[in-house]
């Protein structure tokens, strides 16, 4: 892949420059010192992945990835040092676009290594989520429901996937939801687990909903929103139970929505809604079909509204939504959906 460097200290644009061209798979496309050049770079010359800093003179990280994404939407990851103590600076920039975070490697440090090797896997996960066609849910005619009783039948859950722009898309829809929502809502977000934990806090922090990662052998309860948190996918392996597993192999990009979307056609037993958010590449638009085909209400994110109109154009283009509706159109149409059930828990 060309790639491109955005930060304004010479020592950190040195060690990625070296880290790249040490690894010898990718070339560097252009070197910027702050966001405003890098947006009017991009704007001439787009590469295939932009590695951003956070804290830069005249126009940040956070801003130019914004301007970018609405201007010429590129994939982009933030690289910064020391990482981990900026989440929220980083999630503000997942939500403005970015795909993922990494601090930059130190080299001629004990970290030396694991900072190589960390920046080069997540370099390879975006290439294949931008690159790799969707895999995981070609066709939905051997997925037969799961049986199920009644109780189970009366069961309810909204499964949302994301991916660059999600954590501004999915609070947007959070916040909106009333407290006594009747469905359990789970999220695939396109995250790295070292970052699962504080984006649950995160979202926990703009609704009145419970918010937590899930775990092993977990089911959704309505008021509850679970977040995949592990670099595997998350899946319903039986009715109302949750599992991750590494399988399907062919899907490489872990978690994928596309995987999820599936599972729950195949083994959730009652009703079920699917949303599919902003995102790069086409990973969910497959899994929203086979969800639609499955007599499940689906629903897309719109162009205007959306960072990255990647995976809500593939769906668009498939016919996988039941609807498209702009991001601040969807917690009222889900909770009009569920209206009746939020009169009786009330």
């Amino acid at each position: 892949m060309r790639i491109a460097i955005v930060n304004d200290a010479l020592i950190a644009i040195d060690a990625l420059r070296r880290s790249i061209v040490r690894e010898g798979r990718h070339q560097i496309a252009w070197i910027a010192q702050d966001g405003e050049e890098a947006v009017a770079r991009c704007l001439k010359d787009k590469p295939d992945l932009i590695l951003m800093d956070l804290f830069m003179p005249r126009v940040d990280g956070i801003e130019a990835t914004r301007r970018i994404m609405a201007q010429k939407p590129c994939a982009i990851i933030v690289a910064t040092a020391n990482v981990s103590n900026h989440p929220a600076k980083v999630f503000e920039a997942m939500g403005a676009g970015a795909l993922d975070a990494v601090s930059i490697p130190m080299w001629g440090e004990s970290e030396t290594l694991d900072g190589g090797k960390s920046l080069h896997s997540k370099i390879e996960n975006i290439q294949r989520l931008i690159r790799e066609p969707s895999k995981a849910a070609k066709s939905s005619a051997n997925l037969n429901n799961t049986s199920s009783t009644g109780a189970a039948r009366d069961q309810k859950i909204v499964a949302i996937g994301a991916s660059a722009g999600g954590p501004t898309a999915v609070t947007t829809i959070l916040s909106a939801l009333p407290e006594n929502f009747p469905a359990g809502i789970v999220i695939v977000q396109h995250v790295d687990k070292q970052f699962a934990s504080g984006l649950t806090a995160w979202f926990g922090n703009h609704t009145k909903l419970r918010v937590r990662v899930a775990e092993e052998g977990d089911h959704p309860e309505p008021g509850s929103v679970l977040l995949a948190g592990r670099d595997k996918h998350l899946v319903f392996s039986a009715p109302n139970r949750m599992s991750y597993s590494v399988q399907p192999t062919e899907c490489s990009y872990r978690p994928s929505v596309d995987v999820f979307f599936r599972s729950v056609a195949k083994h959730w037993p009652g009703k079920a809604v699917g949303v599919l958010l902003t995102g790069m590449g086409r990973d969910g638009a497959e899994g929203l079909k086979t969800l639609r085909e499955h007599g499940h209400h689906t629903i897309s994110q719109d162009k205007g509204s959306s960072a990255v109109y990647g995976m809500p154009k593939a769906a668009a283009e498939l016919n996988a939504a039941t609807e498209i509706l702009a991001l601040d159109k969807i917690a009222p149409r889900l909770t009009n959906m569920f209206k009746a059930d939020v009169r009786r828990t009330s």
